[in-house]
């Protein structure tokens, strides 16, 4: 999906407080820059952070770094994250955003930066062969969140694409993560709940099924 260009977003983000602009720079120090040492849960591509605002305000001893490549994004995702926090009665202390090609992940986040949960909703699913390693899924990523997901960590995927669903499914084989909980229809005869993302609640309009699983890492 393009989105339009936003002249305020690099300077609203720039001025936010829970927006970190070189990642790369606090590799190893991600933990530091919260003011309580919880649990991390990590968004990669976390787009307009639907689902970090309809989380991160209601978990408060979980902190959530969300992850996506342009300001152009993250804009809108910085004002939805402020809203529902205004809207819970707290402040935003549990949250980070920061800007950066999730497919060099690892030039950000290392061993010390240990993470939790690793979340990915709805990525581009690169559907032509000589794409498919650019997929967040694909082995070359998974073996980058290996360095930095605790043993025992999970990996939390969301997708429409059946084609990308089968083939994660091997991609996590390969790389020493079991599956724990899967399904093809993941609100089949009832209400969708929790935190939805964009593409999620427009999938749903369409009547298409949402593949998800859970995957765990053993270290």
């Amino acid at each position: 999906m393009r989105m339009r260009f936003k002249a305020w977003a690099g300077p609203e983000l720039d001025a936010c407080p829970f927006f970190v602009r070189h990642p790369q720079r606090f590799r190893g120090k991600w933990h530091s820059l919260f003011p309580r040492q919880n649990p991390v849960c990590l968004e990669l591509g976390c787009g307009k952070g639907l689902f970090l605002a309809g989380t991160a305000p209601a978990e408060p001893r979980v902190n959530f770094i969300g992850v996506d490549l342009k300001d152009t994004v993250l804009g809108p995702a910085k004002r939805n994250i402020e809203r529902a926090f205004r809207e819970a009665g707290r402040e935003p202390d549990n949250i980070l955003l920061t800007a950066m090609d999730v497919e060099r992940i690892g030039e950000a986040m290392g061993p010390e930066d240990s993470v939790r949960q690793i979340v990915i909703n709805f990525c581009n699913p690169w559907p032509k062969p000589r794409h498919r390693k650019r997929r967040l899924t694909h082995p070359r990523q998974l073996l980058q969140y290996r360095t930095f997901l605790e043993p025992g960590g999970e990996l939390r995927f969301k997708t429409d694409d059946a084609a990308l669903f089968a083939d994660t499914l091997g991609y996590l084989a390969q790389c020493g993560f079991e599956v724990v909980r899967r399904t093809d229809d993941l609100y089949a005869g009832r209400e969708p709940g929790g935190a939805l993302t964009e593409h999620e609640r427009m999938f749903l309009q369409k009547g298409v099924g949402i593949k998800a699983l859970t995957a765990v890492f053993r270290g």
